[in-house]
C-alpha cells in the first residue's frame, strides 16, 4: 500500500483540488493530511476526503517535523510526500509506473518526478527554472547518484525512511534535498521523467525567482559546509509578500 502524506497550513485555496485529484487513485493507498494549526478551512476540507487528518496541540517547528508526524501513523510500504497544491494527470498510471520502478530497479529506495507549474499560470521563468531543476535532479540521482529531490514529490520505501530516521527536523529548509542525499548513501535514488507533477509555483510568483533562488542557494551552501540551514525560523516568505502586495 502507498501512504500519501500532505503537510498543510492555511491551504484552503489548493487542498480541495489536490485531494479531488487523488480521489481518482484506485491503487491501494491512504491519504494523510498533517495540518499545522491552520486558521482557515484547511482541516474541514481535508476531512471531506480522508479520516487521517492530524492537528497538533502546538505548531511544528519545521515542515520536516510535520512530514515525520504523518509518516509515524502511515501504514503503507511506500511513503509519498507531496505538497498541498500538487496535481497528477492520471494518478493510477502514475503510481503504477512508480511502483514498477521500485520492482524493476535493484535497491531503489527513493523516487522523484519531473516538476512544473500549472500550465495556466506557468511563466517563461518557470519553464527555464524547472528545466534547470529537473536536469539537476536527473544528474544528481541518475548519474552522480548523490541524491536530490524537492518536497513536491518524494516517494520512498518505508524501510529506508525508517533506517535513516526520516526528515531532519532541525532543518528549516532543504530538508527534502537532505533526505534524498542520505537515502543515496544506503541505496539507489531515481529521477523518472515519465512521472510528471504540476503545482502552483506560488513562492516563485510571490517572491520572484531571483529572491527565491538566493534563499535556496544560501541555505544549500550552509547545509553543505556547516551541516545545517542558515535560516533559523520556518517562515512562509511567499505568504507575507503576497499579503503586502494586496
Amino acid at each position: 500500500m502507498i501512504s500519501i502524506i500532505i503537510p498543510t497550513y492555511n491551504e484552503e485555496k489548493y487542498l480541495g483540488k489536490t485531494l479531488e485529484n487523488l480521489s481518482l487513485l484506485k491503487i491501494p493507498h491512504e491519504i494523510i493530511v498533517t495540518d499545522d494549526k491552520s486558521i482557515d478551512n484547511t482541516v474541514s476540507i481535508a476531512r471531506k476526503y480522508t479520516k487521517n487528518v492530524l492537528v497538533p496541540s502546538e505548531k511544528h517547528t519545521t515542515i520536516a517535523a510535520n512530514r515525520n508526524a504523518g509518516a509515524k501513523i502511515a501504514q503503507g510500504d511506500f511513503l509519498v510526500f507531496i505538497d498541498s497544491s500538487c496535481l497528477i494527470e492520471n494518478p493510477d498510471a502514475f503510481f503504477t509506473c512508480a511502483l514498477d520502478d521500485f520492482r524493476s530497479i535493484p535497491n531503489l529506495v527513493g523516487l522523484t518526478a519531473k516538476l512544473n507549474v500549472y500550465p495556466e499560470t506557468r511563466t517563461w521563468g518557470d519553464r527555464l527554472m524547472y528545466f534547470i531543476f529537473n536536469s539537476t535532479h536527473f544528474i544528481k540521482n541518475n548519474i552522480l547518484r548523490t541524491g536530490e529531490a524537492a518536497g513536491k514529490f518524494q516517494m520512498v520505501t518505508r524501510e529506508a525512511f525508517e533506517k535513516i530516521r526520516g526528515f531532519r527536523e532541525d532543518l528549516v529548509t532543504r530538508e527534502d534535498a537532505d533526505l534524498f542525499h542520505r537515502l543515496s548513501k544506503i541505496g539507489r535514488t531515481l529521477y523518472d521523467s515519465e512521472l510528471v507533477v504540476i503545482h502552483s509555483g506560488r513562492r516563485a510568483h510571490a517572491l520572484g525567482w531571483p529572491k527565491l533562488l538566493s534563499i535556496w542557494m544560501v541555505n544549500s551552501f550552509w547545509l553543505m559546509v556547516f551541516g545545517t540551514a542558515k535560516a533559523k525560523n520556518w517562515e512562509r516568505w511567499w505568504e507575507k509578500t503576497s499579503d503586502q502586495a494586496k
